[in-house]
């Protein structure tokens, strides 16, 4: 696992820093999110070691299961929430998180600024856009992100610092991440994160800020989650 790790996370660099030259951008521009879920802590070390800060998980309890002792060894990591979040596991998720990156609903948004305002604590906070409407998956509709965004804003006192966006999978990407910018800007929002194994390189031409990259660093997923 130890070579899967570095050897991965060396080449999605390389084509992170491709994907970038193409589409005329600043390689500092695109943060990658090494997507550490259903990994023990064994397995995403490599990836620290070589220098990787930024990790995401999409589960409190299993981060809450491994990465403390990977946070005391090493400083500077940051840590994101790329999965969906329950309202009451606010509490334990602007604690552990820099970023959250699913955010979605009134009752969300009541827990969270609940428990930053308790803790003194403001992770980075993205709305999850559901572009396709699916209805097995979370997220605001895209007809209801203007809205959204606005209670957020003024009803919550929430800071949004940007979109998070999961295309279906039977359908191109493209269009996911363009209309996803395209919310963005008008809200004047400078964050995207958009973009996994398979496509993150449409989604930087299309603008992400953040690329969330899993199998193509550590390899298939174990079955068994922590």
């Amino acid at each position: 696992m130890t070579v899967v790790a570095a050897t991965g996370l060396k080449h999605v660099r390389t084509e992170i820093a491709r994907a970038c030259r193409d589409a005329n951008r600043d390689p500092s521009e695109v943060t990658l999110i090494a997507v550490s879920k259903t990994f023990a802590a064994n397995s995403i070390e490599p990836a620290v070691a070589e220098g990787q800060r930024v990790f995401g998980e999409n589960r409190v309890q299993e981060a809450k299961a491994k990465w403390p002792q990977l946070l005391e060894k090493y400083g500077g990591v940051e840590l994101h929430l790329i999965g969906p979040l329950q309202s009451n596991k606010a509490k334990e998720a602007v604690g552990l998180f820099d970023a959250i990156h699913s955010v979605d609903r009134a009752s969300l948004c009541e827990a969270l600024v609940k428990e930053i305002d308790k803790q003194k604590r403001q992770p980075r906070l993205f709305v999850e856009i559901n572009t396709g409407a699916e209805a097995q998956k979370s997220g605001v509709l895209p007809q209801d992100a203007d809205a959204f965004l606005a209670a957020c804003r003024d009803q919550y006192r929430l800071k949004i610092s940007g979109l998070m966006c999961i295309p279906p999978l039977d359908e191109a990407p493209g269009p996911h991440f363009a209309l996803t910018a395209k919310i963005a800007r008008r809200n004047g929002l400078g964050l995207l994160s958009m973009g996994m194994s398979a496509d993150f390189a449409t989604a930087i031409a299309l603008g992400a800020t953040h690329v969330r990259v899993g199998t193509a660093i550590f390899g298939t997923r174990p079955k068994s989650v922590i």
